[in-house]
């Protein structure tokens, strides 16, 4: 990594703090909603010892699973809206002037906020999610613990590392199918002259609509939908993503990267960065 694209990454964790301030407060309302629901823990401990050796592992496994899907969707979320405004902010507050001012070239600009969505917020957002993760174990242990209930079997029937695993290996998946949704925002932030938002949704909106009411297919609805929650069929086992992963043999590494559309949209995803450069060089301050 060379200097100027480190240094750029550094600007962008340093103007945008609601890259790490956003999964903080979703893990601190997660600590918290556990925290609450762990009043009737004891209660839900008796009825754990009644069940199967499998259902043991769904039941303990589905809150840690919900608590980190509710901090890594945060962060992804943060990221499109970080996307969306990362050229636009700095032609409307005319700060791109000084930017431009300075040895750093469009392209590692460009590059370097599609890392940030791409990279470093789901980085963020994963290490908080298995963090809190952690935490809520410990947490559970120690209400079991003080009254009066053994939290061993917890401990025992949670797959905490394959949990880990499959957590950080869901982000990376998850990061990379939705490349061509951050060139997408980003392309479109550098070249909105008000309302990017209105101007990256819009479009597809209006163009499902005509096509259903012209043709009355739904071929580009089923592509949208596709691309936002395709990740999960294409990287995990069929099985895997109608229940929490609890086992490394639920991964797909090898079939999704055999996955034909992701790499198609990594093609998208290099032509929308592209066209985004050279938007930056030639785009005025509004």
């Amino acid at each position: 990594m060379n200097g100027a694209f480190a240094w750029s990454l550094r600007r962008e964790l340093w103007e945008h703090r609601a890259i790490l301030y956003a999964p903080l407060a979703a893990a601190a309302l997660v600590l918290v909603a556990m925290a609450w629901s762990a009043r009737g823990l004891r209660e839900k401990a008796t009825a754990f010892a009644l069940l199967g050796p499998d259902a043991q592992v769904a039941f303990v496994a589905l809150p840690f699973g919900l608590a980190a899907s509710t901090i890594l969707l945060t962060g992804f979320v943060v990221a499109a809206f970080y996307c969306i405004d990362a050229l636009y902010a700095e032609r409307r507050d005319r700060s791109i002037l000084f930017w431009k001012s300075l040895p750093v070239s469009d392209r590692t600009t460009v590059l370097a906020k599609f890392a940030t969505a791409t990279v470093v917020q789901p980085a963020v957002a994963c290490a908080i999610a298995a963090a809190a993760v952690v935490v809520i174990l410990l947490g559970a242990g120690a209400v079991l613990a003080t009254g009066g209930v053994s939290p061993g079997p917890l401990w025992e029937r949670l797959p905490l590392l394959p949990l880990l695993v499959a957590l950080a290996y869901g982000v990376a998946a998850h990061a990379l199918w939705y490349a061509p949704i951050f060139g997408w925002l980003l392309l479109v932030s550098g070249w909105a002259k008000r309302a990017p938002l209105m101007w990256a949704v819009l479009p597809w909106v209006v163009a499902v609509a005509v096509e259903r009411i012209a043709f009355g297919s739904s071929h580009l609805g089923q592509l949208i939908a596709y691309r936002l929650a395709g990740a999960l069929d294409a990287a995990f086992v069929p099985v895997a993503g109608k229940e929490i992963v609890t086992s490394l043999a639920d991964l797909d590494p090898l079939g999704f990267l055999a996955t034909p559309g992701l790499w198609l949209g990594f093609a998208f995803a290099a032509a929308f960065l592209v066209a985004a450069i050279r938007l930056r060089r030639v785009r005025e301050p509004l």
